[in-house]
Formats: structure tokens, sequence, C-alpha cells
């Protein structure tokens, strides 16, 4: 009989002609942690992305903050639109590089899959409750090794699993020196400076849309150094990191000095004067409550949320109850708290009721 073609097998050769020599090519994949077969038409690593746009964690990034609580305006950022603008420049930069733009797209789309809702006031919640404290990036893996598709997880490959790890950065380095703190790829690497350059340029858009600054509170050398408006910020940035890299031959994926400085320095100021904004501070402790509350709930009530799951353990020991809590609450959307939170504590008016009635 003779042996159907196989398109994947066509795509990894077309890798292997066009990628740099030192790109993760999809044919040498690690492999996933259980063996599945391959399929005909897609590479791993493409395979890899479609699971997650069609996983339940990807799609409640919709309705997940990024900076503004819950916002009502209709152009603020979510968690969803940071992930899809952190694709947008990954594949850009992986593209011009030369390098797998399958496999960067694949760790854009799943590396906020564990971020909890209201953003970094509800990961501040988490980690002070949690032991070891709570980390986006590890519950992101954590979601798609253990918590998707009913428990089975969704079985990715290992440079997008070390992706997602390695993709976080804080207040801290943006590309580190060290490579053991830095990803096992150079699409990996990509994600990172990539999570930066979006969120910082749409911190600020958002920031002035919300009237929080205005155009002059960003300073001068940022202003000149990067450009005066986000598109020109972004293309500086970009560029930067295509220029910086190939300079080098890609022994790394890098930055010219003072531009990663001026980056550096516009995420200080969102620090300042948007992130620990008065405004913002006020709101977090609201949002704060609101988890605390479910949290305190959860754990007096467990059989009420996790039945199902404590019968399958057969134990009810105090840490599986609080890991369940956990990944409840990391899971939830702005809105599902706010309306589980109102639910149980907020009083249902007696409608029809003729109060003066005795």
């Amino acid at each position: 009989m003779e042996r159907k073609i196989k398109i994947r097998e066509m795509l990894e050769e077309r890798e292997e002609k066009i990628l740099h020599s030192k790109a993760a090519f999809a044919r040498r994949s690690k492999g996933r942690m259980r063996h599945e077969e391959d399929c005909d038409i897609r590479t791993c690593f493409q395979r890899d992305r479609d699971r997650i746009i069609h996983c339940k964690s990807f799609r409640r990034l919709k309705h997940k903050t990024q900076v503004f609580l819950a916002p009502a305006g209709d152009h603020y950022r979510t968690r969803l639109t940071h992930t899809l603008e952190v694709s947008q420049v990954a594949r850009s930069i992986a593209r011009s590089l030369c390098l797998n733009e399958d496999l960067a797209e694949a760790i854009s789309l799943a590396h906020d899959l564990g971020h909890t809702p209201f953003g970094h006031a509800g990961e501040r919640v988490l980690d002070r409750l949690m032991p070891g404290g709570f980390h986006h990036y590890s519950q992101s893996l954590r979601v798609v090794d253990e918590l998707e598709y009913e428990g089975k997880g969704l079985n990715l490959t290992y440079e997008v699993r070390d992706g997602i790890m390695k993709h976080s950065k804080g207040e801290g380095e943006i590309l580190p020196g060290d490579p053991e703190k830095r990803a096992a790829t150079l699409e990996g690497d990509i994600v990172r400076i990539s999570d930066v350059i979006a969120y910082v340029n749409h911190d600020v858009d958002d920031a002035l849309r919300a009237r929080m600054i205005s155009p002059e509170d960003i300073p001068r050398d940022i202003r000149s150094g990067l450009g005066e408006t986000s598109p020109k910020r972004i293309d500086t940035l970009v560029k930067d990191v295509v220029y910086s890299s190939l300079a080098c031959d890609l022994e790394q994926i890098t930055m010219n000095h003072g531009i990663m400085g001026l980056l550096a320095d516009l995420r200080s100021f969102l620090f300042e004067n948007v992130y620990e904004h008065e405004r913002s501070k006020k709101e977090f402790i609201k949002a704060e409550n609101i988890l605390l509350k479910i949290y305190e709930e959860v754990m007096k009530n467990p059989a009420s949320y996790f039945s199902r799951e404590l019968e399958k353990e057969g134990e009810k020991t105090r840490e599986k109850i609080e890991r369940l809590a956990f990944d409840f609450i990391a899971g939830m959307t702005d809105r599902y708290a706010i309306t589980l939170f109102n639910n149980l504590f907020i009083p249902t008016p007696c409608i029809g009721m003729n109060v003066l009635q005795a």
C-alpha cells in the first residue's frame, strides 16, 4: 500500500531549510511528558499552539484583569488582549531572526494561563496564603500539565513548557545574564522580552486613557530615546532586539544596553505612577478582600465546591483542600469572583414584599 504523504514532514523539512541553525526545530523537539503519535499535518509546536487556543483557561483570559480591575471601558486591555499582543511581538521578532515562529507563538499564548483574577492584586493574595508563595508562571505550567482537560493536561512539548516557566521577570532583570535563568530556546527568550515590550506600552496607553498620567509625565529621555507614542516605542524596541541579536549571530537574544536601560526605566515609571498609584491601590485592596473572603468561605465548606474531587482523593486533608482552593481561585475571572462574592455575602432583596405590612 502506498504510503500517505505526511504534510508535517514537509513542514519539518521546510524548517530545516529556512530557519537559522540556532532555531528550535520541531523535528528535534525533546518531546512530551507522555508519548503521542505525531500529527499528519501539524508540527509538534503547531499542535501545542492549537491545544492552548482551544483550552478553557485560554478563553477565561478575556475576563481577567491586566491592570485596570474589571474595566467597564471597551478599550482597556485584558489578560487575553495582552496575550495576543505578546504573541504578535514575539512572532515578528522570531520571523525576522529566522527562528521558530510556531514555538514563539505557542509559548506566548500559554504564558499567562495561570494568572489570577484582578491581576497582581489577586497574585498578592495567593502569594500570602500559599506555602512557598504563588507564582503565576508556575501556575501556568500546572494548568497545562495537570488541570486542563479534566486533569489530563495538554501534554505540551518540553520547549513550550520551558518557555512558560522562564517567561517571567517581574521587577527583576529583563534578560538575565545567568544562562540558567534563561529559556532553553532562543524562542523562549523572545517571549520573555516580548512580554515586557507589550505590557509597558499597552499599560502606558491604558493609563493615559484612564487619565492617571499625561504624555508629558513620561520622562523626556524615555520619550526621546524610545518614541513619543506606543507604536513608535514598540517599533524601536522590536528593531533593537532584532538588530542586536543578529549582531551577535544569535548567540543570545539581546538588546542594546542603552535601549534596555530605557525600557527598564519605563517599567519603573509604571510601577511608581500607575501600578502603585493611590487610585490603583484602593481598588487592589477591594479586590484582595473579595478573594480573601472567598478563600475563607471555601475552606470552611470545601465539600460545597470540591465534592467530586474530594471523593476521588479519598482523604480530606487540609493540604489537598488548600491546593484545590488555590487552583479554584487562580482560575476565576474577575466577574466570576465578583458574582460569587455577591452571592455569598451580599443580601438578596425580597422582591414584592410589602415592608409596611405587619
